[in-house]
Order: structure tokens, then C-alpha cells, then sequence
């Protein structure tokens, strides 16, 4: 009989280094994955393609161990954005926002325009 994996196996420590150190991180990671694999398994056979099957042969059946897997064999990637990004983001979002702001009130303007005549 095969040893089934557990959440030891790949030991935390190795899964920890592999997101520099942060449990937060190494929790926020393997969840978002883990839903993802959730999503590839519901919607098989429904015609959706663009979610990822995934990456890893495994024992476990469980979503969260194999995107603690995937983490840990390096198929799992993640980007943490720097304080730059995130504010360009920000500023983008900001911008966009008021974009939208001027539109409806050039459109309040010209209702109102056309209603004065």
C-alpha cells in the first residue's frame, strides 16, 4: 500500500522558502490554486478551456494539496507586485474613474442642453 501525501509531505519548510518566508503568502497561494483546481474539476465536460488542469501526478485527490504540490515541484508561480506597480494601478483605476465621472456629466449637460431649447 502507498503512503498517501500529507500536508508534511513536502515539508512546510520547503513550501515557506519557496514563497519567501511568508506563511500568509504560502496560504493566499496554495487557496487561490486550490480553487482553481476546484473550478477545472466542476466544469469538466461543460466546454470550459481556460481553466488549468493540474500540473502535478499525485496520490491526493484533495485541491489543496496538489497546489501545494504544484508549489512545491516549481510549477506554481506567483507575482508579488512592488509598491510601484501598485500604485500605478492605483492611479489607473483613479483615472479611469473620473474618465467615467466627465462622461456622465457631459451627457447630464448635453440632456440638459436639449431640454432648455
Amino acid at each position: 500500500m502507498a503512503d498517501r501525501p500529507t500536508l508534511v509531505d513536502p515539508p512546510i519548510e520547503d513550501l515557506l522558502a519557496r514563497v519567501g518566508d511568508s506563511k500568509f503568502t504560502l496560504v493566499a497561494v496554495s487557496a487561490i490554486r486550490a480553487r482553481e483546481i476546484n473550478e477545472y474539476y466542476n466544469g469538466l465536460g461543460s466546454g470550459h478551456g481556460s481553466l488549468i488542469p493540474p500540473q502535478v501526478s499525485s496520490l491526493s485527490n484533495k485541491s489543496l494539496s496538489l497546489a501545494m504540490e504544484e508549489l512545491y515541484e516549481g510549477k506554481l508561480r506567483f507575482h508579488r507586485p512592488t509598491a510601484e506597480e501598485v500604485e500605478a494601478e492605483r492611479a489607473e483605476a483613479l483615472a479611469k474613474e473620473q474618465a467615467r465621472l466627465d462622461a456622465a456629466n457631459d451627457l447630464d449637460a448635453f440632456t440638459d442642453a436639449l431640454r432648455d431649447r
